[in-house]
């Protein structure tokens, strides 16, 4: 490499680590420019639950119609169900039996290709007693993983080249919620 092309590198170089140096003061000043009379708030903390307590209480409840990631389940879509038995704690009842509890489906993941299976996930749950946030967020279901059948079946089929990629069809199972299915979350009384 010639003299003259190690000074142009070199020049062209210098030139961008100054560009770069002198956009990053000019950034600086314009967000204190922007932030200079805003007054910010802090984000709320919530100091007095106890996140370091593991002590947690069941809570059961069925399902009162079916739910299935194939068929008319929308995002948003309101889910009602039961309480299966009274839920105490610190000596008093928090949730009767047959109690109805409110959730909303808030994802629905649906079935894919090499056999990955959907899945429903239900949150925002409502209770008449129950703080929502001391009880778990959400609750998911999965349809049936296919994939541990489908990539073995793939990597076995890859010798025959165009024969590997027909596995990619296999689309996993739909997720089901049916009618007095068991939705299992945890109240932690505590937090």
């Amino acid at each position: 490499m010639s003299s003259l092309k190690k000074y142009l590198i070199i020049f062209l170089f210098a030139f961008f680590c100054f560009q770069l140096a002198a956009n990053a003061l000019i950034q600086d000043e314009l967000v204190n420019e922007t932030l200079k009379d805003k007054t910010i708030k802090n984000p709320y903390v919530q100091y007095k639950y106890n996140f370091e307590d593991t002590k947690r209480i069941l809570i059961e409840l069925k399902v009162i119609a079916d739910i299935n990631s194939e068929k008319d389940v929308k995002e948003g879509q309101t889910v009602v169900l039961r309480s299966c038995y009274d839920v105490w704690s610190h000596g008093r009842k928090v949730l009767r039996k047959n109690e109805l509890v409110y959730a909303k489906v808030e994802t629905i993941i649906t079935s894919g290709m090499n056999g990955i299976p959907a899945s429903i996930i239900l949150g925002s749950f409502k209770f008449d007693n129950i703080d929502s946030n001391k009880v778990t967020s959400t609750y998911e279901v999965y349809g049936q993983d296919r994939s541990l059948l489908v990539f073995p079946l793939k990597w076995a089929l890859t010798i025959l080249p165009p024969t590997g990629t027909l596995t990619n069809f296999i689309k996993g199972g739909h997720a089901r919620l049916k009618e007095n299915d068991t939705v299992e979350l945890y109240f932690y009384p505590n937090w």
